[in-house]
């Protein structure tokens, strides 16, 4: 089999980086995701190359070539090499030495074979001649490609054993990848030791479950996943509820509008206090907790320009396909809208006779709200308001 033509495969840097590096003498190849997703006439995001070359010698050749070589990782063998069209990671061919689940110790080796062995899934085990496309297919992956199949290579317990990750990698994989009902003896073994996904960083859990919830339709193998109580050991607050609400969810998101973080509340009770502890359990960043939080709020949104004015575009379009009961229209309203600030402050209030401190500062609230109320007319209609909310302080005084 020959791999596809594609436009990444004519970059010229890419081109001159693999003849640096002994494509000639079969040194390099294209490997992983970009020749699974080449195969599937998927675009290539990530390329990586794997090389019987020891890492010092790979970056001496990248040097010689005129590119810059980073050592990313290079206890494991990788080179981060960039290059004008973007970065290219370079692995020298490895086998495992001792795992536990968690890391890997590491030995180099010239075994092509011996480093496709190692990897998770039969389709991430591709690899692909530079020179001529050949494409070399060790445990049946191409065909996996082309049926939807994701499938461990060897047994499924011991490669979980190995990195207890690959659970969550497994359905995320069948979700974006996969046909039909998922391989039988990977979602067994899975489901057998989804308990050793207590071990794993929580930072780690929660990049492949956003990874999970970004592909375009995550609720069939979320579902999967709750019926066979993966979960549980880590986030017991996803439950079938949460398979409706994100169902839900799913359904009122405009095309190509799928966001993680709003799924990931979703799969959530309306409840910031419960979503507050996920973000911190799962070490979100600061801002993906405080929308998470934002987004847990319960009961109808409102208006969707006074909420937007309130929490931001981004929170109030959260809440409203989250929580409103026909969020069309506010999601309309939102549409190419900027919240406006208001046209008055408190200098204004002084000239037109209050005293500075307190009063100023109540009033020019009172004046926010009935502009906000008023779904924010021209600065006219503001003066208007000023006035009239002047006089009644006045009055009060």
């Amino acid at each position: 089999m020959i791999l596809p033509e594609a436009g990444w495969r004519t970059r010229a840097d890419l081109i001159r980086l693999t003849d640096a590096l002994g494509a000639g003498d079969g040194l390099v190849r294209y490997v992983g995701g970009a020749v699974r997703d080449t195969l599937l006439g998927l675009p290539v995001s990530d390329l990586d190359l794997a090389t019987a070359l020891l890492p010092d010698d790979v970056s001496r050749r990248v040097l010689a070539a005129g590119f810059k070589a980073v050592p990313t990782g290079i206890a494991h063998g990788t080179v981060t090499v960039v290059l004008p069209s973007g970065p290219v990671e370079v692995t020298t061919l490895r086998r495992d030495v001792e795992t536990d689940g968690r890391r890997a110790t590491v030995a180099f080796t010239d075994d092509w074979r011996e480093d496709a062995a190692r990897r998770d899934f039969t389709i991430n085990a591709l690899s692909a001649d530079p020179t001529d496309g050949r494409i070399h297919d060790y445990f049946g992956g191409a065909e996996d490609v082309k049926t939807g199949l994701v499938r461990f290579i060897g047994d499924p317990l011991a490669r979980i054993a190995e990195d207890h990750l690959r659970i969550l990698r497994f359905f995320r994989f069948h979700a974006r990848f996969g046909q039909g009902t998922p391989d039988v003896a990977g979602l067994a073994a899975c489901t057998e030791r989804a308990n050793d996904l207590m071990a794993l960083s929580r930072e780690r859990i929660a990049q492949e479950l956003l990874k999970l919830l970004a592909v375009d339709d995550p609720v069939p193998t979320v579902a999967l996943m709750v019926a066979h109580g993966i979960f549980a050991p880590v986030l017991p607050e996803i439950d079938t509820d949460s398979v409706a609400r994100l169902r839900r969810l799913v359904a009122r998101e405009p095309a190509q509008g799928g966001d993680a973080v709003r799924r990931l509340a979703a799969l959530l009770p309306p409840d910031p206090a419960l979503a507050d502890q996920v973000g911190a359990r799962l070490k979100l960043s600061n801002a993906q907790r405080k929308r998470l939080v934002t987004a847990a709020e319960p009961g109808e949104p409102g208006p969707a320009r006074a909420l937007a004015q309130a929490i931001g575009v981004g929170p109030a379009r959260d809440r409203l396909l989250l929580r409103s009961a026909d969020p069309a229209e506010g999601l309309a309203a939102l549409e190419g809208w900027t919240p406006p600030r208001l046209p008055i402050g408190g200098g204004d209030l002084v000239a037109l006779g209050l005293s500075a401190g307190p009063q100023v500062a109540a009033t020019l609230q009172a004046i926010e709200r009935q502009w906000v109320e008023e779904d924010f007319p021209n600065a006219a209609r503001v003066r208007a308001i000023a006035g009239e909310k002047v006089a009644q302080a006045l009055r009060a005084r």
